[in-house]
């Protein structure tokens, strides 16, 4: 008999390490619920994919409760039963002392990165603890394993999320639910277009002078860790570029 054909439900999906776990996954034929807040790039992502996997979108910010549900309740029947979770949609911003951060940005940050991971969990956790079985990868971060100057929320954010990550995977053992974290280091994405508010020469910067993880490596290892044997659960990894000992020291040439 044929397995299954699988459906991962990925937040984020538009842009860096969601788009590239996206494109990876329906090459090897993995259907595809593709989440984010751009509905031109998430056109443009299904439009790219749907000759290799069903694709199916949906438009919202984690940050909206009632948006999740809707979109939840929206399913078509393909794409209701849900067999991987990516809670990949996560931001930075700034790099305040804590003294003068702002709290628009102290908000967003716990908001999407904590509150929306759990929103989007929720809402999927039922269909999971009914089959009995199901895959979350939450994407987390080197800063959730250590604290760097200035990066006090956002650091925060990602300790919450390395916190939750193991009290899924106690809560959750009961119904056969695999539950992981990939914590990635340095990666060259938009990521720190977000973090500079735009400003593209100080983003550039923070890569300049080693060689950077890129989103298809990070979407790599993903993939690994959803195709390993069912009772081989990678329940916390942290990969870094190989010039990253830590959040503050990087070897860089010159």
């Amino acid at each position: 008999m044929n397995e299954k054909q699988k459906t991962a439900f990925i937040t984020g999906a538009t842009s860096g390490i969601g788009k590239a776990t996206a494109e990876l996954f329906a090459s090897n034929g993995i259907n595809l619920v593709l989440c984010g807040r751009r509905q031109s790039k998430l056109d443009a992502l299904q439009s790219s994919l749907q000759s290799m996997a069903k694709v199916h979108t949906l438009n919202f910010d984690v940050r909206d409760k009632e948006a999740i549900e809707d979109a939840m309740q929206s399913l078509p029947k393909d794409f209701t039963s849900i067999d991987i979770l990516v809670n990949n949609a996560g931001n930075a911003h700034g790099l305040d002392p804590i003294q003068s951060g702002d709290l628009a940005d102290w908000d967003a940050m716990i908001d999407i990165n904590v509150k929306g991971l759990l929103y989007v969990s929720k809402a999927i956790l039922p269909g999971m603890i009914r089959q009995k079985s199901g895959h979350i990868i939450n994407i987390g971060s080197t800063a959730g394993k250590e604290v760097y100057p200035r990066g006090n929320v956002y650091c925060a954010s990602k300790h919450a999320v390395d916190a939750i990550n193991q009290g899924m995977r106690l809560d959750l053992n009961e119904y056969g639910i695999r539950v992981g974290a990939v914590n990635p280091g340095l990666v060259e994405t938009e990521f720190s277009e977000v973090r500079f508010k735009g400003d593209e020469e100080k983003a550039k910067k923070v890569y300049q002078g080693y060689q950077p993880l890129k989103a298809e490596d990070i979407a790599d290892i993903i993939h690994f860790v959803i195709t390993r044997p069912y009772h081989v659960n990678i329940a916390d990894l942290v990969v870094m570029p190989t010039a990253q000992a830590s959040s503050t020291i990087v070897k860089k040439k010159g």
